[in-house]
């Protein structure tokens, strides 16, 4: 599948891996024969309305276009000189992250967007909608997270470079929501602030905190740097 050049550049085999989706803007360079064509993300999951849906994209722009690499050849990819990670799901699986921390995926992964607040428990509709939107703007998660199903690989971007960090049932997990970078499996992730009336203003600047509980792994980067 996927294999890194560096720390910044992936390159893939189109005649071993298939039709290969990305960002666009994201091919580097490429040799062989390959041509390249627009691909559409299948629209909102997740249970909002369409009027909440609409409002949180809007408010958002959880949105990146695509391109759809096809034919003989090698093609590299990367994007801003920003760190890649590859995520592979041999054994099958779900990937979910922000779009903006997409970089690539094999087509074989059936790909959507779903709303947060259908992750996290905020609720539905315009309200739901709304709430989300208020913690995406505190920790700079987006209101709509893209995933990706079945088996295949994905490559995601980030800021100095990746941790993996496993989940169990007895084992959660809390991170930084701004270094929270992706999650593989069935993990659950809540919101948590750590503000009260007896500590306002003395969090050292943790006030706000992502606990991951299920089974599966995050992925953490090494930067609280937004994309």
């Amino acid at each position: 599948m996927f294999t890194k050049v560096n720390s910044k550049v992936v390159s893939i085999d189109l005649v071993a891996s298939g039709p290969i989706v990305a960002r666009r803007g994201a091919m580097l360079f490429y040799t062989g024969q390959v041509w390249f064509q627009p691909h559409q993300t299948p629209g909102v999951g997740g249970g909002m309305s369409g009027m909440a849906s609409m409002a949180g994209r809007m408010m958002q722009g959880e949105y990146e276009s695509t391109m759809i690499a096809q034919g003989n050849g090698t093609v590299h990819y990367g994007y801003r000189g920003l760190d890649v990670e590859i995520v592979n799901l041999s054994q099958g699986g779900e990937l979910r992250v922000e779009a903006s921390r997409l970089l690539a995926h094999t087509q074989g992964l059936q790909s959507s967007v779903m709303s947060t607040t259908a992750q996290a428990g905020g609720g539905g509709g315009l309200r739901g909608a709304l709430r989300s939107a208020a913690g995406s703007v505190a920790t700079g998660q987006g209101m709509f997270t893209t995933r990706l199903a079945g088996v295949g690989a994905a490559v995601i971007l980030g800021h100095g470079g990746f941790i993996r960090l496993e989940v169990t049932p007895d084992r959660p997990i809390t991170v930084d929501p701004q270094a929270f970078a992706a999650s593989i499996g069935n993990v659950e992730t809540t919101l948590r602030s750590t503000v009260s009336l007896r500590n306002m203003g003395r969090t050292g600047g943790e006030a706000l905190q992502l606990d991951c509980a299920g089974h599966g792994a995050v992925y953490v980067q090494a930067s609280e740097q937004r994309l």
